[in-house]
């Protein structure tokens, strides 16, 4: 019942975490670990190279060095800024759940259950003493199975527990109707990162192919199959899913809400897959009464219907079990699964050399469980009221921006210019946490049952969700936990999103100067709030309604100022043959360039309040070349070969080089503040902008 698929249309993330929270790991004694050091605040000269030219590369001048201090840990594919915020708040959650997990008749409810939920995750003894036993009641359902009329009730039950067997089912917001939830369906059913892997061509895509076979023969095989008939299930598998990869929409396509959208009557989705009883199959599911839902691809289902009928029942049984095993949290099963879910996902497709250790990963678990829980905690300890009042502050700032650049842009009419000020005037801004914490008192948490804990974690969240459909919006939820680093902006919502784990040096810090917090996380902000307008975002009205509020002639005109971006990024290669994705990355990059240039204009705005001297400089640089290093030393960092081929394959963000030189390049206001001349590579004759 994940939203994930449903949901990615929804929600358009910054990823400034990067890969910081890629899950992997072996235990490791926490008392062995070094804790993060405090960063600092605005520039980090360390990681300026000064031999390189900023109008050549300015990601290699402005973050060159940052590898020679933080090269990539073992543990990750990639590691940058982001990351090294995203450790300091892992370490500081590690604490909480570490006195948490020590017990003691004082604690709150709430403490006791992330406190548990932890111990539990790391109670390595237990988990690899119990085996597969709290796996089998799932087993034996499946085991269990006469004939295909039982899928559905078998189905059912599997979303609940997030094994999207050949499809996913959830909640969203109505696109149409922003004001009400409703149920939706979306294909799903896969292994491989996305439909294309099923089908690319070259030697790196069947390499990965081979090996994701391998890797299923290797789990049935743990799970005490023969090795002859676990490597012929585990093609008989492959085989099926390729099958669903057919009819599903590619990894772009689901970028367009228009081909995700397609509400229908229960009774219309009966007759696209009549071997499925659907009216049952939402009942079972934990839905409350629905007569319409959304069907994202209808074809999928279709197409889903004749390869039910097609597919022997033996051969959906295998599937169902590999879909069982694979959905099913490495943390909590025997060491030998975790090692081989880790060796396929985390090794061979993003090149990550070795697990993250135990204490790291239970960590991201207990928040992912319990994250508004844990967030009470962490908002008391690392967020003080002055930097939310701050943070508004330069939000505003930076919508006031926007405001006034709506004003000047000469290809927009008056007539869309209007409607685009109202959107803009719509935008709720979500700082830090939410106003009223989520209520976790019926959910139960105990020492000794990791498997179960998740479990009933997964359950309580996903009927949670169900809970929503029919009833009006809850426009005060957050989608992160507060200690999250990242951010995000939500189009049916019409909200920008900034957790209070971003909200830290340094991306922000009331110590650093003006310059340094808007190129730094006034960029940011810039971006979340133009993502209410790229490609994506410029389809929803002020309320949140997929609804097209643009003049024809206006709406021409957006397609073509992104097109020149699309085949700009179209021309970055990220690793060998793997270049950027223009059309995937439309959305992200769009953002990345309207949203610092928006910065830029509120910290004009800002100096001139202040009466900054901008031609003044400090510590070597002036303020508008300060505002740029701190927008590049936002993504300093390194990304793995294996990391970067997957993400140019499946990430709408591009690599972070191409968020600081693709961004600098479209600005000529960049190229003055550093002397660069026309023609430079980040001075070209020709420049995109949308917004």
């Amino acid at each position: 019942m994940t939203r994930r698929g449903i949901f990615s249309v929804v929600i358009v993330l910054l990823v400034i975490c990067g890969l910081c929270s890629v899950s992997a790991s072996q235990a490791a004694s926490s008392n062995s670990e070094k804790k993060p050091e405090l960063l600092s605040s605005g520039l980090d000269k360390r990681f300026i190279d000064t031999g390189a030219d900023p109008c050549v590369d300015f990601f290699q001048y402005a973050c060159g060095n940052f590898t020679k201090y933080y090269p990539i840990p073992n543990d990750r594919s990639g590691y940058g800024t982001g990351s090294m915020i995203a450790d300091r708040n892992e370490s500081i959650l590690h604490s909480m759940l570490e006195r948490a997990a020590a017990g003691g008749v004082e604690r709150t409810p709430n403490e006791q259950k992330i406190g548990d939920y932890y111990a539990s995750c790391m109670d390595t003894d237990t988990i690899n003493k119990k085996g597969l036993e709290p796996l089998q009641p799932e087993l034996d359902r499946i085991a269990a199975l006469k004939d295909k009329s039982e899928l559905t009730a078998l189905l059912a039950h599997f979303q609940l527990i997030n094994v999207n067997a050949f499809f996913g089912f959830g909640e969203q917001q109505d696109f149409k109707d922003a004001t009400r939830q409703i149920a939706s369906v979306d294909q799903g059913g896969f292994g491989l990162p996305e439909r294309d892997y099923y089908f690319r061509s070259g030697d790196a895509a069947e390499k990965t192919r081979k090996q994701y076979v391998q890797h299923i023969t290797n789990m049935l095989k743990l799970m005490g199959e023969p090795e002859s008939t676990a490597a012929s299930d585990a093609r008989s598998i492959m085989q099926l899913e390729t099958a669903l990869a057919k009819v599903s929409l590619d990894i772009t396509s689901q970028r367009d809400p228009n081909k995700v959208y397609h509400l229908m009557q229960v009774a219309e989705l009966q007759k696209l897959t009549p071997n499925l009883e659907w009216s049952r199959f939402l009942t079972e599911a934990g839905a409350p009464s629905v007569t319409q839902l959304n069907v994202t691809n209808p074809e999928f289902f279709k197409g889903l219907s004749a390869l039910l009928d097609g597919t022997d029942m033996n051969t959906i049984k295998t599937y169902l079990r590999w879909q069982v095993i694979s959905s099913t949290e490495g943390l909590v099963l025997p060491k030998a699964f975790d090692d081989e879910h880790f060796d396929f996902y985390n090794h061979k497709l993003r090149g990550q050399p070795e697990q993250r250790a135990r204490w790291k990963r239970c960590v991201q678990a207990t928040d992912g469980a319990l994250g508004e829980a844990l967030g009470q905690v962490y908002v008391a300890q690392e967020f003080p009221s002055s930097s939310k009042e701050a943070t508004v502050q330069m939000v505003k700032d930076i919508e006031s921006a926007m405001d006034q650049d709506i004003d000047t842009l000469t290809w927009m009419s008056g007539e869309t210019k209007v409607r685009a000020k109202a959107k803009l005037h719509a935008v709720a801004d979500k700082i830090g946490y939410p106003d009223r914490w989520r209520d976790y008192s019926k959910l139960t948490i105990t020492r000794d049952d990791a498997f179960g804990n998740v479990q009933r974690g997964i359950v309580f969240e996903n009927l949670r969700q169900m809970a929503k459909i029919g009833k009006p919006v809850d426009r005060g939820e957050f989608g992160m936990s507060p200690p999250t680093v990242n951010a995000y902006y939500n189009p049916s919502m019409n909200d920008i999103n900034f957790p209070a784990g971003i909200l830290q040096p340094p991306l922000f810090d009331p110590k650093a100067s003006d310059a340094e917090n808007y190129g730094h996380i006034g960029g940011i902000i810039g971006h979340e709030l133009t993502h209410g307008f790229d490609d994506e975002g410029r389809q929803f009205d002020g309320n949140g309604n997929l609804s097209d509020w643009w003049t024809a002639e206006d709406g021409k005109k957006f397609d073509e100022k992104a097109d020149c971006t699309v085949k700009e990024y179209s021309s970055f290669v990220a690793v060998d043959d793997a270049k950027v994705n223009g059309k995937l990355t439309l959305g992200e990059n769009t953002a990345d360039n309207g949203g610092l240039r928006l910065a830029y204009m509120a910290f004009l705005e800002d100096a001139s309040r202040k009466n900054i001297d901008l031609k003044k400089k400090q510590d070597g640089y002036t303020p508008i070349q300060q505002f740029f290093l701190g927008h590049g030393q936002s993504w300093c960092g390194s990304t793995r070969p294996e990391q970067l081929r997957l993400q140019v394959q499946t990430d709408p963000h591009s690599p972070r080089q191409f968020r600081v030189n693709g961004v600098v390049q479209n600005m000529p206001e960049f190229g003055e503040a550093f002397g660069c001349k026309a023609g430079q590579p980040m001075m070209p004759q020709n420049v995109c902008r949308v917004w």
